[in-house]
C-alpha cells in the first residue's frame, strides 16, 4: 500500500524525455498519483537553493522532498517514486539491492551527462 503523504518531485520540464517519464508515472499513479506533486526545477531554483541543491545538481538527478522536509536524491528517488504505485513496488525493491543501486546509478548519472551536454546545459 503506498504512503499517501504528499511529496514534491523536481524535474527537468525543459527535458522532453523527462515531460513524457512525468506523463508515464501519471498515469500509472492513477489515484495515487493525488500525493506526487510535479515542480520544474526551473522555477523552483530558489526553494532548491535555500535546500542546498544547486541549479546544476537539479538538473542532473531527481530530488524528491518529503512531507517532513527529509530530501531523497538519484535512484533512491525514484524508488520512493515506484513506491507510491502499488504496479512497481516490487521494481522499486528490486532496483534498491546494492549490486543494481550502484549500476543503475552509474547509468543513470552517463544518461543525464550525455543528454545535458547533448543540449549545450553542462557545465563542469
Amino acid at each position: 500500500m503506498p504512503d499517501n503523504a504528499s511529496i514534491n518531485v523536481f524535474y527537468d520540464a525543459v527535458c522532453p524525455i523527462c515531460r513524457k517519464d512525468r506523463r508515464l508515472f501519471e498515469r500509472w499513479a492513477g489515484k495515487h498519483g493525488n500525493w506526487i506533486n510535479w515542480c520544474d526545477v526551473t522555477e523552483h531554483q530558489q526553494q532548491l537553493r535555500e535546500k542546498g541543491i544547486t541549479p546544476e545538481a537539479a538538473l542532473r538527478s531527481l530530488h524528491i522532498e518529503k512531507a517532513d522536509g527529509t530530501l531523497i536524491e538519484g535512484i533512491d528517488a525514484y524508488r520512493l517514486l515506484m513506491m507510491r504505485i502499488p504496479l512497481f513496488v516490487p521494481i522499486a525493491w528490486l532496483i534498491g539491492l546494492p549490486g543494481i543501486k550502484k549500476a543503475l546509478r552509474w547509468y543513470y548519472d552517463r544518461w543525464v551527462r550525455k543528454r545535458l551536454k547533448r543540449e549545450g546545459r553542462w557545465s563542469e
